[in-house]
C-alpha cells in the first residue's frame, strides 16, 4: 500500500486530494509518516524510524502507525499494489 500519486503534500503538512476536493492538515509525525510512505519505506522501517525520531517504544510506534494508516484509508489517500 502506498499514498496515491495524485495526493499533494506540502512541507507544512497540508494534504490535498484532487479526486475528492478534500484537504487535511497533519502534524509533524503524520507528515513524516506520509513522506516515508511516499518514498516507499517499508512499514517496519517506518515504525523503527518513529522510535528514533520521537523516542517512543516500538509497540507504541507500531500502534500509532497502524492508527494513522487506517485514518488515511478512511480518507481514500492510499492505493494498493499487487503484493
Amino acid at each position: 500500500m502506498k499514498i496515491k500519486s495524485n495526493i499533494a503534500i506540502s512541507d507544512n503538512g497540508f494534504i490535498f486530494n484532487p479526486a475528492t476536493g478534500e484537504s487535511f492538515t497533519v502534524n509533524p509525525t503524520g507528515l513524516e509518516i506520509m513522506n516515508m510512505m511516499r518514498r516507499g519505506t517499508p512499514h517496519a522501517h517506518i515504525a523503527g524510524k518513529l522510535c528514533e525520531l520521537f523516542q517512543v517504544e516500538p509497540t507504541q510506534a507500531e500502534r500509532d502507525l497502524q492508527d494513522f494508516i487506517e485514518m488515511m484509508r478512511q480518507y481514500h489517500l492510499l492505493s494498493y499494489d499487487e503484493e
